[in-house]
């Protein structure tokens, strides 16, 4: 059975990541972290799953951001698990930070209010993306950066 897992991720491992990347930044509670790290153990290239997790994130971003500027809010709090209070919170936040705020998409708990909340806004979907996108890069290239760093100490 292990060796059935092992080949399945080996086989699908990008495709996996993309999906899990895309999903953790959408309606599901999923983290993408660990895939990210179990490919770089496992010999992927490094910058590959950088970019592949970075993409999916982003883009599980931007259908957050569709959703909350079509004025969604009740799919926002259904599907998302994103509450009003959460909203507010960053609507506020915008309010003193501007799209900087963007740059922590990548967050737990607030990272999707974040996205919601610039749809809802109807950020500039250029400057979104800008921000959105190194935010989320950053972040897998900090992961990976220690990932490596560590699997390096270990041997």
């Amino acid at each position: 059975m292990i060796g059935f897992l092992s080949g399945l991720i080996e086989e699908h491992a990008f495709l996996g990541l993309f999906i899990t990347s895309f999903l953790a930044s959408t309606i599901l509670p999923l983290g993408s972290e660990a895939f990210v790290v179990l490919l770089i153990s496992r010999g992927f290239d490094t910058l590959s799953v950088i970019m592949v997790a970075s993409i999916g994130n982003y883009m599980g971003a931007c259908t957050t951001y569709y959703v909350g500027l079509k004025g969604r809010k009740d799919v926002i709090e259904r599907f998302f698990s994103i509450s009003r209070e959460q909203l507010e919170r960053t609507d506020k936040l915008f309010a003193k930070y501007g799209a900087f705020l963007l740059l922590l998409t990548w967050m737990p708990i607030i990272g999707d209010a974040i996205a919601a909340t610039g749809g809802i806004l109807k950020l500039n979907f250029k400057v979104f993306s800008f921000y959105v996108f190194i935010g989320k890069m950053a972040r897998y290239a900090a992961l990976s950066y220690i990932a490596v760093g560590t699997m390096a100490s270990i041997q």
